[in-house]
């Protein structure tokens, strides 16, 4: 059935992008991370901050400081097609004891698949 075939390629491009954002090594370079963020990104961070594609990059090249907070861990990541060219990802992050329950929409573009809208919720220390 193709449609099945399109929705695990959609949702897998989606978990890799997720996944790479995870990367200490990508998340240090901001042209890595502005290459997975769509142009009109925003997220809803864990802290209660709000960010845009400008603002998440003084987050993530945090990741080069000696004193960042240790990589998350990404576990339970399950995603679904909502519409052609619209997955929604869910899964717990792991970082410092924390776990943080996130919710992330990846849209496809001319450009590939990015990163249109995150949200994490703290759910305690594991």
């Amino acid at each position: 059935m193709s449609g099945s075939n399109d929705e695990e390629r959609s949702v897998r491009a989606a978990v890799d992008g997720e996944l790479r954002l995870l990367d200490p090594g990508v998340r240090a370079s901001p042209d890595a991370v502005t290459a997975l963020l769509d142009p009109e990104f925003t997220e809803f961070g864990a802290s209660g901050r709000s960010y845009d594609r400008t603002s998440i990059l003084a987050v993530t090249s945090a990741a080069a400081d000696e004193n960042a907070p240790e990589p998350s861990t990404a576990t339970g990541m399950s995603g679904v097609l909502l519409a052609p060219g619209l997955v929604h990802l869910t899964y717990i992050s792991v970082s410092n004891g924390l776990r943080v329950r996130r919710s992330s929409l990846w849209r496809r573009s001319d450009s590939g698949w990015r990163l249109y809208f995150h949200q994490g919720t703290p759910t305690g220390s594991s």
